[in-house]
């Protein structure tokens, strides 16, 4: 009964957000437009969207702002969401809020390392991240350079990871990318276990083991097919996490020492067997679709949980994504079929 009372305001919430979700034919629909400017007056009809494009002047109807608005709609929905939820829930969210500070992150630091000559272009965060963020917007957009950057996160967690990696030398921009990760999933493995409790725990362990085992599968197949990597570095870009690959196997699988073999091993492996289903799809869209399976599963157990809004935030954040993709594909000329197949992440 405690979690019902503690969740039922919540979960009456992410049930109205939700309902404003795209669905498939909507996909279709953006999918079938000749260009850009009519898939943002497509969006203009939805109500996630609406009031946001509705500000727009024409004039700046192009991929770029309409990203903008994208995720302005991502983070309001962050702050109702965090509006409603109660303590611990409130703990839940500021833990998954790092994710928000890694992609901003990420994106300063490829304007800085590749001395692009543009503006850091992140004015319309800088509410948000005044409000829910250890970061300073204000300080990001006066690094010239990696370092002024690093500096520039001083106050915040992220330093230090990234100061480390800073004294070492040759360091790439895939280097600082990885650090940020390993360090993220990390800190969700280890401080989100303590925050909860029963069978919220157990749902996270599985959520995030999950999405830990598949990201290392992703990781060494790309090492393998397009740089031709060795396993000692292979084993330097994985989590230092396994949950239902065995040693033995996530051994296996870095070890082998063709992209044929690694694909044959994972054959035998625990989510090709529980996912059979999704053959043919990219492994990129095998990750994001068994989440998908596994996140709707944990809600529709327990709807009076975390997994509510655990689940709403992906299929928000994979809608941003789908709509991100649908806009470039329409931008380039492609065709719809060509347009649903990278939305689905099907191999063409």
């Amino acid at each position: 009964m405690g979690n019902v009372m503690s969740y039922s305001g919540l979960t009456t919430k992410v049930r109205a957000m939700q309902a404003k979700l795209l669905t498939q034919r909507d996909y279709e629909n953006l999918a079938n437009l000749g260009s850009v400017p009519e898939a943002i007056e497509y969006l203009k009809e939805k109500p996630a969207y609406a009031r946001y494009v509705e500000q727009m002047d024409i004039s700046l109807y192009h991929r770029g702002n309409m990203e903008k608005i994208l995720y302005q709609s991502l983070y309001d929905d962050y702050t109702r969401i965090f509006r409603f939820a109660g303590m611990e829930q409130k703990k839940f969210l500021k833990i998954y809020w790092k994710r928000y500070e890694i992609d901003l992150i990420n994106y300063c630091l490829r304007i800085v390392f590749n001395h692009y000559d543009m503006p850091f272009d992140i004015e319309y965060k800088k509410e948000i991240f005044d409000k829910y963020s250890q970061i300073s917007i204000d300080k990001l957009i006066t690094s010239r350079n990696v370092d002024e950057l690093i500096e520039n996160l001083k106050d915040t967690e992220y330093y230090a990871p990234l100061q480390a990696l800073r004294d070492s030398e040759s360091t790439t921009l895939f280097d600082y990318d990885l650090v940020l990760d390993l360090y993220y999933f990390s800190e969700m493995w280890r401080k989100n276990r303590r925050i909860l409790k029963g069978k919220e725990r157990e749902m996270y362990v599985r959520d995030c083991g999950t999405k830990i085992d598949l990201l290392n599968i992703q990781w060494i197949y790309r090492a393998k097919k397009y740089y031709n990597m060795l396993p000692p570095d292979i084993y330097s870009l994985t989590i230092p996490i396994q949950y239902r690959i065995s040693v033995e196997e996530f051994k296996n699988l870095v070890e082998t020492p063709t992209v044929e073999e690694f694909e044959k091993r994972l054959e035998n492996n625990y989510y090709a067997r529980r996912y059979a289903d999704l053959s043919g799809k990219t492994l990129e869209g095998m990750y994001k679709e068994c989440l998908k399976q596994l996140y709707i599963s944990d809600r529709r157990r327990n709807p009076y949980s975390i997994a509510t809004v655990n689940t709403y935030l992906f299929l928000k954040e994979e809608e941003i994504y789908k709509l991100t993709t649908a806009l470039e594909c329409i931008r380039y000329g492609l065709s719809s079929r060509e347009t649903l197949g990278y939305l689905g992440g099907v191999i063409q």
